[in-house]
């Protein structure tokens, strides 16, 4: 469990899952779905779901790249999280509106494996969060030109580690789209 106190809930976690992100994106669509399922999810039994929109050089703020893809939409009462850095965390509101929301426990979906996910993913544990990755529902593009594994392996590394991931008094793990339960202990 959490080692933050009073922090009973879980929210869903939807990271940088945006035009300019997600666009040649591993098995992109089929990602973009099951994070519509889960969003669907969580709003049917209540958890909140917390949406995380990067800017940069390349993904200038207010342009279409930037742009959350449009299959997907944060609800008006939803929080959106905007950020500059990897860990959805770092000098950001994050941690103010989930502390608001008591969570303790994040379902992390979204973009890019092997940078954001990762990063927020390390965040969120070192900071006393649960942590549990969707397996099925994050992506990445193909880096192989700069010397990275093809995206498929990146995924499959990272779901690997990340099944496996430890801290005193907290949890991580990974599960499918399918086995979710927002409201069972990963």
């Amino acid at each position: 469990m959490t080692t933050l106190e009073h922090r009973p809930n879980t929210a869903l976690l939807v990271v940088d899952v945006q035009n300019g992100v997600v666009e040649d994106a591993h098995q992109r669509d089929a990602v973009v779905s099951n994070i519509g399922e889960l969003v669907r999810r969580a709003r049917r039994d209540g958890v909140p779901v917390v949406w995380v929109q990067h800017s940069s050089e390349d993904l200038a703020k207010g342009s279409d790249e930037w742009q959350i893809v449009p299959e997907l939409a944060p609800g008006s009462t939803e929080p959106l999280v905007e950020k500059t850095y990897g860990d959805s965390f770092e000098d950001t509101a994050l941690e103010s509106v989930l502390s608001e929301l008591e969570v303790g426990r994040l379902i992390v979906v979204g973009a890019q494996t092997d940078a954001c996910i990762r990063s927020t993913l390390h965040g969120a544990i070192v900071r006393g969060y649960d942590a549990t990755l969707v397996s099925d529902a994050h992506t990445t593009q193909d880096q192989t030109q700069w010397g990275a594994p093809p995206p498929d392996q990146v995924i499959a590394h990272t779901n690997l580690y990340w099944t496996y991931q430890t801290a005193p008094g907290r949890t991580a793990g990974t599960v499918s789209t399918k086995d979710v339960g927002f409201s069972d202990a990963p």
